[in-house]
């Protein structure tokens, strides 16, 4: 991740704005959901220090102790803008303390594409293993449909950005999504458009 011209202060205000991380809704087992938008996150505005100050100060305390799940959404995840890297990845999950790695019970990746389930299946070990339940890595569930997360996740009281439900429309033509078949790259298009429906642009990009 690269700050540019933006103080400290002004980085929290920007994460606090976008609603990046938010605590909303419950599972169906009744524990809050952090939910966090990968597409909102300012990679090149906002320093890794800056990230954990904040999650320190405003998630962290909110959990309160307390069991948790987190609905990651990856939908429209790019490299270039949302992606901050992976030696920042690693510089926060390690900072997350061990008593809430220990509270968190499900880890649920919505719209996860081959680039990101390679990163996971080569580096998610290596990262993201530590505390209870074998740390992030062992709790990692991939949900391919917002449906599916409606299986795991109360659907009132979670809010999804509208690109979200653009990229599931899109999906209904393009079946082959559903299982990672398709290559997260632009540029890379299978197969024709959908009649009777508009082709989002979200399908043009690179999932990190």
């Amino acid at each position: 991740m690269i700050s540019t011209l933006l103080s400290q202060s002004e980085q929290e205000k920007l994460i606090r704005k976008l609603e990046i991380f938010k605590i909303q809704g419950r599972d169906k087992r009744g524990r809050p959901i952090l939910r966090v938008i990968g597409k909102l996150f300012p990679a090149r505005l906002v320093t890794v220090d800056t990230v954990k100050k904040y999650l320190e100060d405003e998630i962290f305390p909110s959990l309160d102790g307390r069991p948790f799940s987190v609905v990651y959404v990856h939908t429209g995840v790019n490299r270039g803008d949302n992606f901050p890297g992976i030696s920042a990845l690693k510089s926060l999950y390690d900072a997350v303390p061990v008593k809430v790695r220990d509270n968190l019970e499900a880890f649920y990746f919505l719209h996860p594409g081959i680039q990101s389930r390679l990163f996971l299946a080569t580096f998610g070990r290596i990262l993201f293993t530590g505390g209870a339940g074998g740390g992030l890595y062992g709790k990692v569930n991939y949900i391919n449909r917002l449906e599916f997360l409606w299986d795991r996740v109360r659907r009132r009281g979670i809010e999804m950005p509208e690109f979200v439900h653009e990229f599931e429309e899109e999906m209904e033509c393009r079946p082959t999504m559903d299982y990672g078949l398709e290559s997260d790259h632009p540029g890379i298009i299978h197969g024709g458009p959908c009649l009777d429906s508009t082709v989002s642009t979200y399908s043009m990009r690179c999932i990190a």
